[in-house]
């Protein structure tokens, strides 16, 4: 029976791969969003059990660990599930926010964290009991395993185990870094369960050095968190609701460009004692202009996935993992990180923001990542974005703004500059209005216009929607090969200040133009570029992980390479004239496309249509 419980699932999701990619982005399931928990009834059962081992989790100071449950009842059915919740007290009163309608009312208010079918266990169909394993993180409370069966339409809870916790629920985990508002500044975010009035936060950090070390600085941290009352509509506010903890970050300030730092990030409680973090090491980044080694990557939808197995059925985000470990793999051939929008896809399910920053925390703890907000971080109706829709699922902004830091004036309009040595990224926000007169405009092409491109002759702009070109499905069936309104109001810019590069998500695959003006391609060459800079590159780089998007039949003239899988792009600049662009397969890391840059400054300033400034005849 297991086996064709899995064929049946394979076809279902067959079936489903061909609408799900001719979909935008907003399409596709969340796992979660399956389960119809407003109907879910409480009908225990004395013949159903569940068992979970161990019942004590990071005894020696763990942050993920693997648990067994052990399962089973008489009345088993090929729909029965496992579903992991917490806190462990999920069938209580206390966690619905709506009244019971009558006395006594068995009510299931919240969503679990992931699931499993029954039947992933062979041993099920046959014996009626069954065992799996699951992952879980550490997220500052307990949990508890439920059996339900009825499917996921029409769940009927029979049994759940015994709760199982970590040590420390609250313990500081999965840090994450940033570039701070200066190249010299490093900004370290972590999640925990204390509060300020319980611990104070901070970061313990110093240079590696050889031999003996100097004495560590220590940093305070600032703590925030978010309520429900912020998120703006469902499931965020109601069954996808999860109390994200205590969101620290602390900054270290006058760095040594390129230099070895270490850091461990802790809670100073109120008896003095300390709950330390793990310990990481970062390498300060470049001062803008300096001439050294810098690689970059960058990529958008990634998504997150589990490595138990759970939530898998909607082929949602099948890719996440490939790209994760891919990068994890090859940590020390790169030196800053750009998730351009579209971050674990929790589409209002709360948890999720935890489970996203414990996959890539190899990632983040020991490279500064720079996030841009998506539509699944930011839309929704009647909520001050560009765009109506509710792709967040009602969490308009909040999580994102608030799990991680980012060198924005103001958090709620996610536009920035990061000046990284010989680079300049302009981070665009394509959920708020880009269009000339706006305030981010304003900000665009401060940002492009300020760089000294002598110095700083690499200049990237980046948005999370394509603003710039893309033959996906969609756009070509609307006959713009773009957002609406999208380049409109910015190719003047990016012609005008010479932009090098634009990077776009949002579709979900690879593709590279021309460098292309006004829907022109400026030259005819496809791998290497040389001498006079005369029109922008635009890539979508949206196959992080999540499903992937189909292309227009036709090819347009300026797309000059596609690829519908799942990567991520690298640059690397080797001095102020040389780049090279590599975009590679998240499956093997190999490289599947690539071009070179080679250019002098005297190139940059050459006139070219609509970037010559005005000129009169000296006396």
């Amino acid at each position: 029976m297991a086996a064709v419980l899995v064929v049946l699932l394979s076809a279902t999701a067959a079936a489903m791969l061909p609408e799900m990619a001719n979909a935008s982005p907003a399409g596709g399931f969340q796992p979660l969003s399956k389960i119809a928990i407003h109907r879910a009834t409480v009908e225990m059962q004395p013949s159903a059990f569940v068992q979970a081992t161990p019942s004590l989790l990071g005894a020696k100071g763990e942050d993920t660990e693997w648990v067994t449950v052990k399962y089973g009842w008489a009345n088993r059915s090929v729909d029965d599930w496992i579903a992991v919740f917490s806190p462990s007290d999920f069938n209580s009163s206390g966690q619905c926010p709506n009244p019971a309608r009558y006395p006594g009312e068995p009510l299931l208010c919240t969503a679990p964290i992931k699931y499993q079918y029954a039947n992933y266990s062979a041993l099920y169909a046959s014996s009626g009991g069954g065992s799996i394993r699951f992952q879980l993180i550490n997220q500052r409370s307990d949990f508890a395993f439920a059996l339900f069966t009825g499917g996921l339409e029409n769940p009927k809870l029979v049994a759940v185990s015994k709760p199982v916790a970590f040590g420390n629920p609250k313990a500081p985990v999965f840090p994450r870094l940033a570039q701070g508002k200066s190249h010299d500044e490093m900004a370290v975010t972590w999640t925990s369960g204390y509060d300020i009035a319980e611990a104070y936060p901070f970061v313990e950090w110093g240079a590696v050095v050889s031999g003996a070390g100097g004495q560590p600085a220590r940093s305070p941290a600032g703590t925030l968190t978010f309520s429900r009352g912020s998120m703006c509509g469902e499931p965020a506010r109601t069954i996808g609701w999860r109390d994200p903890g205590f969101i620290h970050t602390a900054f270290l300030r006058d760095l040594w460009p390129n230099k070895e730092y270490y850091y461990k990030i802790g809670h100073e409680l109120q008896d003095g004692s300390v709950v330390w973090g793990k310990s990481y090491t970062f390498c300060a980044p470049p001062s803008p202009g300096q001439n050294s080694l810098q690689r970059v990557i960058v990529f958008g939808d990634m998504g997150k996935a589990e490595r138990d197995g759970s939530n898998e059925f909607a082929n949602y985000q099948p890719g996440s993992l490939n790209t994760t470990d891919t990068l994890v793999k090859d940590l020390d051939n790169y030196d800053i990180v750009f998730h351009i929008g579209d971050l674990p896809y929790a589409n209002g399910y709360i948890s999720q923001w935890d489970q996203f920053t414990a996959q890539v925390a190899p990632i983040t703890a020991k490279k500064p990542y720079m996030i841009a907000s998506g539509n699944h971080e930011r839309t929704w109706t009647n909520s001050g974005g560009f765009y109506d829709g509710k792709d967040s699922g009602g969490e308009c902004g909040v999580p994102a703004e608030t799990m991680y830091y980012y060198p924005a004036e103001n958090r709620a309009k996610f536009w920035y500059k990061v000046d990284y040595g010989m680079f300049r990224f302009c981070i665009a926000d394509s959920e708020h209005d880009w269009r000339e007169g706006t305030e981010q405009y304003k900000f665009i092409e401060e940002c492009l216009s300020t760089v000294d491109r002598k110095h700083q002759p690499w200049l990237i702009f980046a948005a999370h929607r394509v603003l710039g070109y893309s033959s996906n499905a969609w756009y070509g069936m609307e006959g713009s090969f773009e957002e609406p309104e999208g380049r409109e109001h910015l190719q003047k810019l990016w012609q005008k200040y010479r932009v090098d590069i634009a990077f776009f998500g949002h579709v979900h695959n690879y593709e590279r133009t021309c460098p292309i003006y006004q829907s022109q391609c400026m030259t005819s060459e496809k791998s290497h570029y040389s001498g006079t800079m005369n029109g922008t590159i635009h890539v979508v780089a949206g196959g992080g992980g999540s499903h992937l998007s189909d292309y227009t039949t036709a090819i347009p003239v300026w797309s000059i390479f596609r690829d519908r899988d799942y990567g991520f792009v690298k640059l690397t600049a080797f001095n102020h004239s040389s780049l090279l662009f590599e975009y590679k397969k998240s499956s093997d890391g190999k490289v599947y496309d690539s071009f070179t840059v080679d250019r002098d400054y005297r190139d940059v300033l050459s006139c070219v249509h609509d970037s010559c400034f005005p000129t009169t005849l000296a006396s």
